[in-house]
């Protein structure tokens, strides 16, 4: 089976599924990306259309979009391709974050919107990776503490502090992080998961910009990877017929 991954749950689920033969795909945007068991590919597949004929070519016999909830291209790449090839195709989404008592959110739809609730003035830490910082990069009225994995490499504020690191963190460390810059709002993406950043806001009384989710494709989903593997474990297994020849039957121990 093909697990679409990056995310924690992707990898948990690959870890988990300890008598299916995995692929796991990764976009490649992380240098350094943790092991993995099973089979790793790097890099895109040229679209849906792309997609469907690697799991035609690979035999694949099920596929698990494990994304980030904000890789709306690529959940709908998938779908478009178990459409064009038909594969079992299910969603693992992790939960939204939900405001709790002491939650200061403004939610927004978009990147730019984030930048735009930027108060002039502020100290703001962006904890959105370091692919959508683009739209902040014309805001010399504010200043931003950037974090991410590895450095940015596109356009970036005037005034700014980039640091380089990777979760989960804990809230103590966040709370220390924030005051220590002195940082007036946080601005994330609701990706849902590690909510250290958020509880640690919550705590110092920062308000939070937090960007609204992209709307998925439609299909059968899950929210944990225990949920996930069950789905997994009900699939059907391929059984090799009698008189299968050489290329059959490698497909069925692929899939």
């Amino acid at each position: 089976m093909l697990i679409l991954g990056g995310t924690t749950e992707a990898a948990a689920l690959a870890r988990a599924l300890t008598d299916v033969e995995v692929v796991t795909s990764l976009a490649g945007r992380t240098r350094s990306p943790a092991a993995l068991p099973g089979q790793v590919r790097i890099g895109g597949f040229g679209g849906a259309q792309g997609l469907a004929q690697y799991l035609d070519a690979e035999g694949i016999g099920a596929l698990v979009d494990a994304t980030h909830p904000f890789a709306a291209r690529i959940s709908a790449n998938a779908a478009e391709a178990a459409r064009l090839r038909p594969t079992p195709r299910l969603m693992l989404v992790r939960p939204e974050w939900t405001p709790q008592s002491g939650d200061r959110w403004t939610m927004v739809p978009g990147i730019p919107a984030a930048s735009d609730a930027v108060p002039g003035g502020a100290r703001a830490f962006l904890a959105i990776g370091r692919q959508d910082l683009a739209p902040f990069a014309g805001r010399a009225d504010a200043w931003f503490l950037i974090r991410s994995v590895e450095p940015p490499d596109g356009p970036l504020p005037l005034h700014h502090s980039v640091i380089t690191a990777r979760g989960p963190f804990r809230v103590e460390d966040e709370a220390a992080l924030l005051a220590e810059h002195r940082i007036d709002v946080l601005v994330a993406k609701n990706s849902g998961g590690d909510d250290a950043k958020l509880a640690a806001a919550r705590r110092l009384g920062i308000p939070a910009v937090l960007v609204e989710r992209p709307a998925l494709p439609e299909g059968e989903r899950v929210g944990t990877v225990e949920e996930a593997v069950r789905w997994v474990q009900a699939l059907p297994r391929p059984r090799r017929g009698r008189g299968a020849g050489a290329e059959g039957n490698e497909r069925q121990r692929r899939s």
